[in-house]
Parts: C-alpha cells; sequence; structure tokens
C-alpha cells in the first residue's frame, strides 16, 4: 500500500524573515520569528562578517 502524501502547511504564525545589517554591506541573516510574541519589527544586535563587528540587523520583509 503506497502512503499519500500530503503537502506540509506553512506555519503562518512563525514566517521565515530576513534580517538585513544596519551598516550598509548587505549581509543578512535568514530566521523565523514568532508573530504573537514580536508583532512589529525586529531589530536585533549580531555579528556582521564583512566588517567584522556587532551591528545593529534590522528586519526586512
Amino acid at each position: 500500500m503506497a502512503r499519500e502524501e500530503r503537502p506540509v502547511a506553512r506555519n503562518e504564525l512563525r514566517p521565515v524573515i530576513k534580517l538585513r545589517s544596519s551598516a550598509g554591506t548587505g549581509y543578512t541573516y535568514v530566521t523565523r520569528k514568532n508573530r504573537r510574541n514580536d508583532p512589529d519589527r525586529l531589530t536585533i544586535r549580531k555579528y556582521d562578517p564583512i566588517i567584522r563587528r556587532h551591528v545593529a540587523f534590522k528586519e526586512e520583509r
């Protein structure tokens, strides 16, 4: 018996977002966020390997 394959539904509560460096290097991180806990756009300090410093990364859609 062959098992029926069903497409996996995407979870709209945890969308995939891009975090772009505010230093202007164009470096990005890709992550997920919980819309219920963080409805506004995120700003996180992370490491930018192009300029070798920690800078603010802002959410872009």
